[in-house]
């Protein structure tokens, strides 16, 4: 697959999941502290999430750090929009921000 349809193919990914996580390993079976953290955040707020392991491709790993100018994995996108790795999400969730922006993404969709 070339550069260009691998950028298409995220930029698809990102706008067509209401939350898209790029994560090492699957939901269940993350393969890194970090991947599974932002699993378990999103399961513990019931929020339906696609994923995509990005160990599966090195060369689309690359790709997705240099889309998103974000140099590290997970990667996670809500609304389209990047929100950042599991420091971030963990943040957000302990302070409310994170159930604060879902919940405006879910009442934009209806």
């Amino acid at each position: 697959m070339s550069k260009e349809e691998v950028l298409k193919q995220i930029e698809n990914e990102v706008n067509e999941n209401d939350v898209m996580v790029y994560m090492k390993g699957t939901p269940d079976f993350p393969q890194c502290g970090f991947s599974n953290r932002v699993v378990q955040i999103f399961r513990q707020l019931g929020v339906p999430f696609e994923a995509k392991n990005v160990l599966e491709d090195s060369e689309f790993r690359y790709i997705l750090q240099e889309y998103s100018n974000w140099p590290t994995i997970p990667q996670v996108f809500i609304d389209g929009k990047l929100i950042g790795g599991s420091d971030i999400c963990m943040e957000m969730y302990q302070n409310g921000e994170l159930q604060e922006l879902l919940k405006k993404e879910s009442a934009a969709e209806s």
